[in-house]
Formats: C-alpha cells, sequence, structure tokens
C-alpha cells in the first residue's frame, strides 16, 4: 500500500481560495480560514442580490414610465391596462427605454392606451 500525501492538492485548494478573495480587507484576503468564512458569505450575498437586481429594475423601469405618464395626463395603471386591451405587447424595460428616448413613439402609445 502507498500512503497518500495531500499537501500539494492542499495548498493548490487553499491558493485557488485565497486568489478568490483577494481585494478583501486585511486578513480576510490573507488567512485561509477568514477567507473561507468571509466567501461563504459573499456568495450568499451575490446569489441574493441577482434575484434583488430583477425587482429593483423592474421598479426603476416602472418609475419611468409612470412619470413620463402622468406628463402625459394619464396613470401608470391606466396606462398599462389600455395597452393590454389593445393588445400592444411591450415589457416595461422596453417603454421605459421609449420613455426616455423616444418620446414620440411613447406619445403615440399614450394615444393608444387612451382610446
Amino acid at each position: 500500500m502507498v500512503k497518500v500525501k495531500l499537501a500539494v492538492k492542499r495548498h493548490r485548494r487553499k491558493k485557488k481560495l485565497l486568489k478568490q478573495a483577494e481585494g478583501f480587507w486585511g486578513d480576510r484576503s490573507k488567512q485561509y480560514q477568514q477567507a473561507r468564512r468571509t466567501l461563504a458569505r459573499a456568495y450568499v450575498f451575490s446569489y441574493r442580490d441577482r434575484k434583488a437586481k430583477k425587482r429593483a429594475f423592474r421598479k426603476l423601469w416602472i418609475a419611468r414610465i409612470n412619470a413620463a405618464c402622468r406628463a402625459k395626463g394619464i396613470s401608470y395603471n391606466r396606462f398599462i391596462a389600455g395597452l393590454k386591451k389593445a393588445n400592444v405587447s411591450l415589457n416595461r424595460k422596453m417603454l421605459a427605454d421609449l420613455a426616455l428616448n423616444d418620446e414620440q413613439t411613447f406619445n403615440k402609445l399614450v394615444e393608444l392606451a387612451k382610446s
């Protein structure tokens, strides 16, 4: 039987983890145990915030559409309801982009939603 030594494998694994912890403050980027704890926490935040980012952007788009609609004399919910009745299937990201960058097209959509 041959005795298996883990020195090389362990060293590579620790080096890989410390490489991921580069840029962390103080010992969190230099000591293996501190780096491991901090990375575990960082992964939790990154998973959570990938979901939160989607919610945050949708909120932003709705706020932009609402502001543009109110400037044209219609509320956000009446605008969206009007578009649904008119069978216009544009998502909020595109509507917000139109409200910001292409005012003429957005005005036509508002008129369509009003009628």
